[in-house]
């Protein structure tokens, strides 16, 4: 008798119950020896930084050379078998074949045999095709049907028609007449069409229908039906009629198991993904792009770099080339894998290959670069995209305007900017004035950036909200506070609806308001749009006001403020204060923001090491931490309590050219308190103190300079 190691690749088991524990240790032998390959001791992985000039323009097959030695499908060593627990025997009769888990051709489709009337079939089609649909207009038409509806005559008439609800109606008139028995085929086209009007519900009831009346449901049936669950979102629906087409003991093909990889993929069961597809691997399956397509969108969605290296070498291993699809999808995996030199290379690799980039390619690339800050390498390629004639569009252009304002690329924005204007399918959109506005508006350009808000309307294109809240930045750093309010008015004139994100901005701009009339300019605006936080901003500036009041206020005003908005607000009422020399209340601010969590990681102690964290902070509140901080020090000197060695101060640099100065606010600070902070040589916007002189500083205070 002969007995099969690998329980794994035990094929006569069904697949209609994927969590079964039994099925999850059956979890990719390939794929825990492809991560064997890649463990601590074998060779080391490629670099991903791309710095050497002989590895930036090699192939990916060139870099990923130490795994093309262990091919996927070589016999596992014993170090692999040591990854999982010893499997268990299984019995095999020698005398029955072992069973598939699918079937390895695609259902081939049902052949039309000739009809001499279907010039006129197809003239009455395209008479139901036209006009809008109605029950009762559609079955008057269908009263003049030339020829009697026959098998042949209402499949042709039925695969014409492009509405589905007429498809549908159709379908149900052509059984109410009787003429000939009802076949999966006619079933079949009416669920496609369905399918496309994504009516999952119709389709399940004509599953259902044909169960019940006894007709065969084929793989193009179970197809229809899962692919359309899974474009409706019904992933848990597109599983139930997988598995109960296990059931029934037919076999899948390829279409079907790769629509069904796409489901599990998409609800996030990764081992489940891996468990079909071995197991159709082992039955002699050869997967297809799209296959490949799944798993790499799989693995890219969970940033699993190792994972996106084996659907490489999978697809390598069985001599399968990438389409541009499966480019694409590899591109974006490695983005959020966070790969950028890879990424360049794959690319390099698809243009070597004979393929030729898209729109989506382009701007997966650019999103990569961009966020890696590779400015370089994004218009170096910008130049080869004009050189080659890439096609490009709008979402192209407006992918590489944003890079251009996150990097503080100004001239070359501009280049872009009148790039698009030239373009024929590329015009600008309210997002292309968008970036134009954010990169005016953070380099201070405020002439720029209105011009910009001018043109608009001239070609009809519509301020949204953020390109509002970036133009009324650039105004208020420039101090033109009449220009905002004109600004802010003609935009909610235009329908702009404000979000907390240009309140914070109208905040933002109230907190650096040195003029008083200006100041309560920037809050007529800000109390069009909310009107509670004006008046938190008068009680603050109310000393009559306890705390007890101040906290009340507070904790209305956040709970009504998104999540990502409630640091900016505080941060900014902290300056406010701190501006209008209310000192005491920006540090009850800072308090109360420490208490609703907005402030995490602003203290952190270790035995060695006690570090203030101000990186998410404004200059005020940043200043006000200090100064909370120095308090606290000062009583536990004060106390004799025992001190680390050292403390450390960390303000950040920024990476963004455009980026303010904290540090320099930070170190001016420190100056004014004469705290023995002193900026680190090694690290940049790190400030340090030993422990001896912060004692020394302590006891010189007198009277001290920050209040205890």
């Amino acid at each position: 008798m002969a007995r099969t190691v690998p329980a794994a690749v035990d094929l006569r088991c069904p697949l209609s119950n994927p969590l079964d524990p039994k099925n999850r240790n059956c979890l990719t032998a390939r794929r825990r020896f492809f991560v064997l390959c890649n463990s601590p001791e074998s060779p080391p992985r490629v670099s991903d930084r791309s710095s050497d000039p002989r590895r930036k323009n090699s192939s990916l097959s060139e870099q990923l050379k130490p795994l093309s030695t262990s091919t996927l499908s070589t016999p596992r060593t014993a170090e692999a078998h040591a990854l999982k627990s010893k499997p268990k025997s299984t019995w095999v009769n020698p005398a029955r074949p072992k069973r598939s888990v699918l079937n390895p051709n695609r259902q081939a489709r049902s052949q039309h045999s000739y009809n001499p009337r279907m010039r006129e079939l197809r003239l009455f089609a395209q008479k139901l095709n036209e006009g809008e649909f109605s029950e009762s207009s559609f079955l008057s038409v269908l009263e003049e049907i030339p020829h009697p509806p026959t098998r042949e005559n209402a499949l042709l008439i039925l695969n014409s028609l492009k509405s589905w609800q007429k498809a549908h109606l159709f379908f149900n008139w052509v059984k109410t007449q009787n003429s000939f028995p009802m076949e999966t085929i006619f079933y079949n086209v009416t669920m496609k069409s369905l399918r496309f009007g994504r009516q999952f519900q119709l389709i399940e009831e004509l599953a259902n229908e044909m169960i019940r009346d006894e007709i065969e449901l084929d793989n193009i049936t179970y197809s229809t039906i899962i692919t359309c669950a899974k474009r409706c979102y019904l992933f848990d629906k597109a599983v139930e009629w997988f598995e109960r087409m296990y059931k029934t003991g037919l076999m899948p093909d390829e279409v079907t198991y790769s629509a069904i990889l796409d489901v599990y993929a998409k609800l996030g069961k990764v081992e489940e993904v891996l468990s079909l597809y071995e197991r159709a691997r082992a039955s002699g399956w050869k997967p297809d792009p799209v296959a490949f397509s799944v798993l790499a969108k799989m693995f890219g969605e969970a940033g699993d770099y190792d994972g996106i290296r084996y659907v490489l070498e999978e697809m390598r291993a069985l001599g399968v080339k990438p389409n541009v699809v499966v480019y694409n999808t590899l591109l974006e995996a490695m983005g959020k894998a966070g790969k950028p030199g890879l990424a360049r290379s794959l690319f390099e690799e698809m243009v070597e290959s004979g393929l030729s980039p898209n729109e989506k390619t382009l701007t997966a690339l650019i999103k990569i670069y961009g966020k890696a800050r590779w400015s370089r390498d994004a218009l170096e390629l910008w130049e080869r995209m004009r050189f080659n004639g890439w096609p490009t569009d709008f979402i192209l252009y407006n992918t590489l305007l944003s890079m251009c304002a996150d990097l503080g690329l100004v001239e070359e924005a501009e280049r872009l900017f009148e790039d698009m204007k030239q373009s024929e399918n590329a015009q600008p959109d309210s997002w292309s004035y968008t970036a134009m506005l954010n990169i005016h508006g953070s380099d201070g350009n405020s002439d720029r950036a209105m011009e910009l808000f001018e043109e608009m309307p001239q070609f009809g294109v519509e301020l949204n909200v953020m390109g509002c809240t970036c133009l009324i930045q650039c105004l208020g750093k420039a101090g033109r506070v009449d220009d905002l309010v004109r600004v802010f008015d003609a935009s909610v004139n235009r329908g702009v609806q404000p979000d907390d994100r240009l309140c914070g901005c109208l905040l933002s701009v109230a907190s650096v308001c040195e003029d008083q009339d200006d100041f309560l300019k920037v809050l007529g605006c800000l109390n069009r749009a909310n009107s509670k936080l004006v008046n938190f901003v008068k009680l603050l500036q109310d000393e009559s006001v306890n705390f007890e009041k101040v906290t009340e206020e507070f904790k209305i005003v956040i709970s009504e403020t998104t999540v990502e908005a409630r640091r900016p607000f505080c941060n900014c009422l902290i300056d406010i204060c701190r501006n209008q020399n209310l000192h005491e209340r920006a540090h009850e601010l800072l308090y109360l923001g420490s208490v609703y969590g907005l402030y995490p990681g602003l203290h952190n102690k270790t035995a060695d090491e006690w570090s203030l964290d101000v990186r998410s902070l404004s200059v005020g509140a940043a200043q006000t931490a200090l100064e909370e901080w120095m308090r606290t020090l000062s009583r536990i000197v004060k106390r004799e309590e025992v001190l680390p060695q050292l403390f450390s101060a960390q303000t950040g640099t920024g990476t963004h050219k455009f980026s303010q100065g904290l540090a320099n606010a930070f170190a001016s600070h420190v100056s004014k308190l004469a705290a023995p902070f002193r900026q680190s040589e090694e690290r940049a916007g790190m400030f340090i103190a030993k422990r001896e002189d912060l004692v020394l500083w302590v006891q010189s205070q007198d009277p001290p300079a920050v209040t205890a």
